[in-house]
């Protein structure tokens, strides 16, 4: 099985990606060797092998969501800020210059 060059730029249109014609033959190779393979992967003998996802055994670590109190105040937060307060709000120079 071979890609046509038509499947790839219609590939290409999905990814969202504009090929010149000498990128569509490159790929138009290069897909048609991936799914050969994927073909020859079909081949191997998989009965009675356990399907996995990962092959580490590492699982997740996860913790519960809790709320937690701040004892930072908004005085504290604000009192750490390099640039000047102005009416409780940190004052940013101006983007525009």
């Amino acid at each position: 099985m071979s890609l046509t060059p038509t499947q790839v730029r219609h590939i290409a249109k999905l990814a969202r990606l504009t090929l010149s014609d000498s990128e569509v033959e490159k790929f138009s190779r290069e897909l048609t060797q991936i799914l050969d393979y994927i073909e020859k992967l079909k081949e191997v003998k998989t009965e009675g092998v356990e399907p996995m996802s990962q092959i580490t055994g590492l699982g997740n670590v996860t913790r519960a969501d809790g709320i937690a109190e701040c004892p930072a105040t908004t005085e504290a937060l604000l009192a750490v800020s390099p640039l000047p307060i102005v009416d409780q709000q940190i004052e940013t120079p101006s983007a525009l210059g």
